[in-house]
């Protein structure tokens, strides 16, 4: 017999060699019907691989990220099992899941796929999943699977196994569909109710473009009809808010091939939501007592070596520059030199908690086939601080730095949102994270005592910290429901040590500070990717680069209308005039398209009462105004910083 413990400390006896989805049966034939996957002893496995000790167990649904994953990447196998019996020559690279689904790069040769083979192929899927098939787990071994592929003909699957140890290979098979895969998957193709393949597109061969471009098919699939038909209403809304449309649209931001993928040139219009933002910061920042520095883009090879950036971080940085018999790198990430500028003047106890601030440039060398509009760059402004602090203050300090993040969703209307405490994989010490158990045991623990002291939502996953230490990643939903993944919260119990920085205690002796790295707006190009989409390009009337446009009826107006404009700038409010020879009709539909907060309309009568006639962006006539009633609400909304 083996026991099962519940994640509610209930704990059951099972014959050796029970499944999680037998467990799961034993507790109610509903339950079974819903589980995907199970958490055995922390790793997600197949609800029907056999348990043969005692484990912690988890039953996990459509409901659970992990459980959901893994119905997508099943349905990926589906999918490529469809592609195969009408391409019987493809050969296939890897079919992940995604945030919003699936996809699988696939080789077909000479053969292109059109929006047809799309029709037909979710037809085909449609037949297979009703054949209830079961997922089935073989281990196999590394000879036995090179000679599959190699009579396959299947090179890609070839490259694949090249990486991987003998003993440590597993295949997959659902109905006359065998893939080299690690899982796990769900109990049978049965569950698949509802797929739909969304996108034909290209993408380089592990994301290199001097490789062949594969093609890649994208889906998303669901357990009901209903949920699938809602997910794709909402994909037609996402459709409207892109913020890549949009930010060409509004004028934000631009892209150019000769200065290079993923670097963003902003424009005017951007220039001033970046410019509200830092503004937004800076007076946060200064009011919880952090100090501004400002520090160079480029560093010694030496630098990073010491952080221990280059050998954990060295595919994501640019490569070096030589000069003057000396590597540089161009930064990827602020904290080396705020622990210089930490390390300039001796730190005494009294001196902390000390924190700086900056929004610092950083260039992270992103895939080709990675790059997404704002979402993905090589260039990017990050709202980046570090906070010095000992033991005793840690709790104070990571609370506040929480307690900032909550301040910001309410400015910005983010009502959604759940603190991921990545944590490290004590198996992976001295290779993807620093080997300091007892300190990754500590500082975990001091993490997570703050977000359940406080009630903060949370949730936790393994093998995802930063190589120094435990983190919080933010994940927060737009407006659409959409899911973005915000900011960082990070706790680095290694720089300290590396730089060799101290203060002197109580004891006058000399002790390493623990650090908080944080970033609460993530970077400009992420959050204002994510702030396009959530309010649709209309944004709220403090961060809107145009505030009002002052429309006259004619050019007879035309002075009046330049003269309302004036008396609103010097209330330092952004606000321009459309004197175009056009019907007022056109000036406001054109207003309308480009988000304007506010219109004035103005005429005879507005000129002669010194009025305006008020429009406000989605609501419509607001009725006429003083112009000087109008200036001082419009001025307190903008200080006030309101949604509305």
């Amino acid at each position: 017999m083996i026991q099962i413990t519940f994640p509610d400390g209930a704990v059951r006896q099972y014959e050796s060699g029970t499944t999680a989805l037998e467990v799961a049966k034993s507790i109610s034939e509903g339950l079974a019907k819903k589980v995907m996957a199970a958490r055995v002893n922390g790793q997600v496995w197949d609800a029907t691989r056999p348990m043969d000790a005692d484990a912690q167990l988890q039953l996990l649904t459509w409901q659970d990220a992990d459980g959901k994953s893994t119905f997508w990447h099943s349905s990926a196998h589906l999918m490529a099992e469809a592609v195969e019996s009408i391409f019987p020559d493809v050969q296939f690279w890897v079919g992940p899941a995604v945030d919003n689904g699936f996809y699988y790069d696939m080789d077909l040769g000479d053969r292109k796929m059109s929006e047809d083979d799309l029709i037909a192929l979710e037809k085909k899927i449609q037949e297979l999943a009703k054949t209830q098939s079961a997922y089935v787990r073989k281990e196999i071994p590394k000879a036995e699977a090179e000679q599959f592929f190699t009579e396959k003909g299947d090179g890609y699957k070839l490259d694949l196994l090249s990486n991987l140890e003998d003993g440590s290979i597993t295949f997959y098979t659902q109905g006359n569909f065998t893939d080299l895969c690690r899982g796990p998957h769900i109990p049978h193709t049965g569950l698949i109710k509802a797929l739909k393949l969304t996108n034909i597109a290209g993408a380089y061969w592990k994301g290199n473009e001097k490789n062949k471009m594969l093609t890649r098919v994208y889906g998303v699939s669901f357990p009901s009809q209903k949920e699938l038909d809602e997910h794709l209403l909402m994909l037609e809304e996402a459709k409207k808010r892109d913020h890549r449309k949009l930010g060409k649209e509004l004028g934000i931001y631009t892209m150019d091939d000769d200065v290079g993928p993923g670097l963003p040139l902003w424009l005017p219009n951007g220039g001033i939501v970046i410019e509200e933002l830092e503004k937004l910061a800076k007076e946060t920042e200064q009011a919880a007592g952090y100090k501004r520095v400002v520090t160079p883009h480029i560093a010694k090879e030496s630098m990073y070596l010491t952080s221990g950036h280059l050998p954990y971080y060295a595919d994501s940085m640019f490569p070096p520059m030589e000069m003057d018999g000396e590597k540089y790198y161009l930064r990827a990430m602020n904290c080396p030199h705020h622990h210089k500028v930490y390390d300039a003047e001796p730190k005494s106890y009294k001196d902390l908690p000390f924190r700086l601030a900056e929004y610092g440039t950083c260039y992270r060398y992103e895939q080709s086939g990675e790059l997404f509009g704002l979402m993905r760059v090589r260039c990017l402004h990050m709202n980046d601080a570090h906070i010095y602090c000992n033991r005793e203050q840690f709790f104070d300090e990571f609370k506040a730095v929480n307690e900032m993040y909550l301040k910001y969703f309410g400015i910005f209307g983010v009502d959604k949102y759940v603190m991921r405490l990545s944590l490290h994989d004590p198996n992976k010490l001295g290779q993807k994270y620093v080997d300091e158990p007892a300190l990754w045991q500590e500082t975990e623990a001091m993490v997570r005592k703050v977000l359940q002291d406080t009630g903060t939502p949370f949730v936790e996953v393994q093998d995802e910290a930063a190589f120094y230490g435990p983190k919080i990643d933010v994940q927060i939903w737009s407006a659409i429901g959409r899911e973005f993944t915000l900011a960082t919260n990070q706790v680095d119990f290694n720089s300290g040590l590396k730089f060799k920085l101290s203060f002197t205690n109580t004891q006058n002796q000399s002790e390493a500070p623990l650090i908080i790295h944080r970033a609460p707006l993530g970077t400009h190009e992420r959050f204002i990717g994510f702030l396009l989409e959530h309010f649709a390009g209309k944004f709220p009337t403090w961060l809107a680069p145009v505030q009002v446009k002052v429309l006259p009826i004619s050019d007879k107006f035309s002075d009046y209308a330049h003269s309302v404009a004036k008396t609103l700038v010097k209330a330092s409010v952004r606000a321009e005039v459309d004197d175009r020879n056009e019907k007022i009709g056109k000036k406001i539909r054109d207003t309308e398209l480009m988000k304007v907060p506010y219109m004035l309309v103005v005429g005879e009568k507005e000129m002669l009462e010194n009025q305006v006639s008020v429009r406000r962006q989605g609501k419509g006539d607001l009725g006429a105004q003083a112009l000087t009633d109008f200036a001082d609400s419009l001025r307190a909304e903008i200080l006030e910083r309101r949604l509305e």
